[in-house]
């Protein structure tokens, strides 16, 4: 597949900040390409792009079935899961259960029957699970443990699972990527992460200091846009070659911290719930326990200067914005 065979791009989550970066990056890369942006949320005042139609619609079988045979698409990027940020993830669970894994098999079964040449799904490095037995730098084959410990996470693992099945089932008849970036930061991302590093007086475990890889967000969907042409079916980890300990992400934010021993992190955490903003209980295991990618199959595929953002550079930022 080549430049000039790429006529038609549908993005599914286009109200998302990386999903609106991704459509810009691919509007210059693809620009004879049209480019249609899907979501179920309000996108009534995005200003209108060149080579780009933007829907709101609610994620149905019929909805998706006559967007995809009017549509005519060669590429799919499926980079509207539900986050796990703005919601309490019990309560929701069944609506992101319907929207990550049964919207995603609808996005799959209609990719295959409409003949599209190539689907890239966005996952997360939560899939992996926190764990104090993790290796050192984790790879693709790694066992999936998120769920075991928080079955919040049981959307984003099905959701993973699933679209590794249908790329391995389906592997000669289109082409499947499966991207499980590390923590994507920025001005436009509204992500647990970046609620926890960007908001004062958080619970910061004094006794344990993991490392942690974070990617800003140019830089992640500028991986996503170079994927369409040089990134063969597989699944890929991606992060930058840093690496940096939780507490110095947060000196550079320079905001305000509450040091508590670990046995304590989870009762603040709590006390916080109820009064500055929700912390996902299991982010809090990510601040204990190592998780680092390994990132070598997909740099195997990618320009050597396709990372333009250090992590001090990244974060720099996010206290900016």
């Amino acid at each position: 597949m080549n430049e000039k065979e790429i006529k038609s791009i549908l993005i599914i989550g286009i109200y998302g900040g990386l999903a609106q970066i991704t459509a810009k990056i691919i509007q210059k890369k693809f620009p004879n390409a049209k480019i249609t942006g899907v979501d179920s949320r309000n996108i009534s005042l995005f200003k209108k792009e060149k080579n780009i139609e933007y829907q709101r619609m609610n994620y149905t079988r019929n909805n998706f079935e006559k967007l995809f045979r009017n549509g005519k698409f060669d590429i799919v990027l499926h980079l509207g899961r539900m986050s796990h940020a703005n919601s309490n993830p019990r309560a929701q669970i069944a609506q992101r259960l319907d929207l990550n894994v049964m919207g995603t098999n609808r996005v799959f079964e209609l990719a295959l029957k409409f003949g599209i040449k190539k689907t890239i799904l966005l996952s997360t490095w939560h899939v992996y699970g926190a764990y104090p037995d993790n290796s050192a730098f984790i790879k693709e084959n790694t066992i999936l443990r998120a769920s075991i410990k928080y079955p919040e996470l049981r959307d984003v693992v099905e959701m993973d699972q699933l679209a590794t099945n249908w790329m391995w089932k389906y592997q000669h008849e289109m082409e499947t990527i499966v991207l499980r970036p590390c923590s994507i930061i920025g001005p436009q991302i509204n992500n647990a992460i970046t609620k926890y590093l960007t908001n004062s007086f958080v619970p910061l475990a004094i006794d344990f200091n993991p490392m942690m890889q974070f990617i800003h967000e140019f830089d992640m969907a500028n991986v996503i846009a170079s994927s369409i042409l040089t990134v063969p079916t597989g699944i890929y980890n991606v992060s930058t070659d840093e690496s940096i300990s939780i507490s110095q992400a947060k000196d550079i934010i320079g905001l305000p911290t509450i040091p508590v021993p670990l046995f304590l992190l989870e009762q603040t955490a709590k006390l916080i719930n109820k009064t500055v903003w929700s912390v996902p209980n299991y982010l809090l295991d990510y601040l204990k326990f190592p998780c680092l990618l390994s990132n070598s199959e997909i740099k195997r595929h990618l320009p050597k200067d396709i990372f333009r953002f250090t992590i001090k550079d990244s974060l720099d930022l996010l206290k900016l914005g």
